[in-house]
Order: structure tokens, then C-alpha cells, then sequence
């Protein structure tokens, strides 16, 4: 059988499991993922790579996890909304994402005709089946095979890999015949660099509450690799100087927790020691800063 390749892409409400999804699937943490909404800010491409098997051939799966649809009220999230649309372009089959826990509401109503608008083949996936009891989930299958002719309503939980093996099966199937667009052996076309500041800010995420998480943001200012030791220097901009204090804590302590986290992440990923240097700056208003938004995205620079 010819083989097959393809572009789909991860659409859904925050915290519907997409980039737990995009890891489980690929094998590697290329997402952070938190309990927090709108963890992730950018398209992030990952890779799978299937062997042939009995009725099903062999391909290369680009899956595209995207942020969250949501409404959009300053340049950040405007640009994270230009991350979704773009996703929906040039695509070859749509993975909608529901969290199966919730009931249907606006936002996911929304998140539908934004779907629907985009056209194409769409699979909807319901996630986090693990934690709905199994009488609910056939009705829960006809309410959504009512709103819309989704091609495939695939049960799923990301969390425990569970319908897993049969999401792939059918996406695979249902590409078109293709070459390889990357190497058998990358997962992801991410700078490395850029994985170390999402990394950290997950970390941000995670350590604090309130505003200060979705205040904040993180550059590199050095990313340098050694046989035996990798140089990371990174910035954490806030909005406020009460937020870098939060950021900073008591006695340095709250970065310092930061710091440790980031940098045994980091050391595993890497396979080396890891040398991480963190600075926190207020930059006033930066998620209105297009410029400066636009900047965080490495594509930008490439």
C-alpha cells in the first residue's frame, strides 16, 4: 500500500486535553501541560510515525495542537486565535475535542461553527472517557452525531492512552497518499530553546496563582550546549512589579522553586547538567505589545 501522510489538526475549548493528547501520542513531552486554561499560546507540531500493518499502511501523522478557543481580549490571545484559524488552513483532517465530563455549552457551540465554517473531514474525539460512566456515553454519542456529520465520534482518554490505538488507526486511514515530511526520527520541528522557556513558564504556571501565570511570559537570552553542560539564561516578564515580587518570593524563594523544577526537567530532556540563569523584569502591558508577542513565537525568527 502507498504511503500516506497528512496534517491534522487539534482543535477544542481550553483544558479539553489537546497537548496531554499531543505527548500521549507522540511518546515525549513537546506540550506543558497544567490544570491552568490557556497553557498553551502557539501552534505546536508533532510527529508519529506507523509502521504498516494488516489493512492499513504505512505513514507519517503531523498532528498540530493549538491553543484553546476562547475569546479574544488583548493581542496575546488575539494572536492565540490567529494560531487556531491558521491550524484550520492547509489541514487534512480536523481532531475536534470535547471534554465527554462537561456538559455541551456556548463555548462548545462555538467552537463547533468555527469547525463547521472551516469545512473539510472532522473526527470529534471525546476525551476523558476514563471518568464517565459508560451508560452516559452512548446518549452522549447520539446528542453530538446530532449536531454536526462528524466522520468519526471517537471515545478516548488521553490521560491513560485508553482508544488510542484506534484514533491513530483511523486518522492514518484516512490520509492521503504522501511523502515523509520529517525525518522517522524527530517528533517535533521546535527549537530546543523554545521548548526550555515553554518549560519554565510551565513551571510559572504551575508555582503561582491568581493573575500572575497568565501575566507572564518567558524569553531566552542564552541557550548554549557543551558536551557536559548546557547555559540556559531566561527571562520572565510580568505586567507588574507586584507580580515579580510574587514571582521572585520571599527571599528569592519562590524563583528559586521555580529554578530547581525548571532545571531537573530540563536535565532530563537534555541528558546533561543543566546551568539555568532566571531573571524577572516588568514589562509593562505585554500581552498588548504585538510586537513583542509576536517576537515570543520562534517561528518569527526562522
Amino acid at each position: 500500500m502507498p504511503f500516506r501522510s497528512g496534517f491534522v489538526s487539534i482543535i477544542g475549548r481550553p483544558n479539553a486535553g489537546k497537548s496531554t493528547l499531543l505527548n500521549k501520542l507522540v511518546g515525549e513531552k513537546i506540550a506543558i501541560v497544567t490544570a491552568k486554561p490557556q497553557t498553551t499560546r502557539n501552534r505546536i507540531q508533532g510527529f508519529v510515525n506507523l509502521p504498516a500493518q494488516t489493512g492499513r499502511p504505512a505513514g507519517q501523522i503531523i498532528f498540530v495542537d493549538t491553543p484553546g478557543v476562547h475569546k479574544p481580549e488583548s493581542a496575546l490571545n488575539r494572536k492565540m486565535m490567529r494560531e487556531v484559524h491558521d491550524a484550520l488552513e492547509g489541514r487534512d483532517l480536523i481532531l475536534l475535542m470535547v471534554d465527554a465530563t462537561q456538559p455541551f455549552g456556548r463555548g462548545d457551540e462555538f467552537t463547533l461553527q468555527l469547525v463547521k465554517r472551516a469545512g473539510g473531514r472532522v473526527f470529534l474525539l471525546l476525551n476523558k472517557v476514563d471518568l464517565v460512566e459508560k451508560p452516559k456515553l452512548l446518549p452522549m454519542i447520539e446528542q453530538y452525531s446530532r449536531l454536526h456529520a462528524f466522520e468519526e465520534i471517537i471515545p478516548i482518554s488521553a490521560r491513560t492512552g485508553q482508544g488510542l490505538d484506534v484514533l491513530l488507526d483511523k486518522v492514518a486511514r484516512a490520509l492521503p497518499e504522501g511523502p515523509r515530511y520529517f525525518p522517522a526520527d524527530q517528533v517535533t520541528d521546535q527549537p530546543e530553546r523554545f521548548l526550555a522557556a515553554e518549560i519554565v513558564r510551565e513551571k510559572v504556571l504551575m508555582l503561582t496563582k491568581q493573575e500572575v501565570p497568565y501575566a507572564a511570559t518567558v524569553g531566552i537570552d542564552l541557550y548554549e550546549e557543551k558536551d557536559t553542560l548546557t547555559h540556559i539564561a531566561a527571562t520572565i516578564y510580568v505586567e507588574r512589579p507586584g507580580q515579580k515580587g510574587i514571582i521572585i518570593g520571599k527571599g528569592g524563594e519562590m524563583l528559586k522553586r521555580i529554578g530547581t523544577a525548571a532545571r531537573h526537567e530540563l536535565e532530563r530532556r537534555c541528558g546533561v547538567k543543566v546551568f539555568l540563569e532566571l531573571f524577572v523584569k516588568v514589562r509593562e502591558g505585554w500581552r498588548e505589545q504585538r510586537g513583542f508577542v509576536e517576537e515570543l513565537d520562534w517561528r518569527s525568527r526562522s
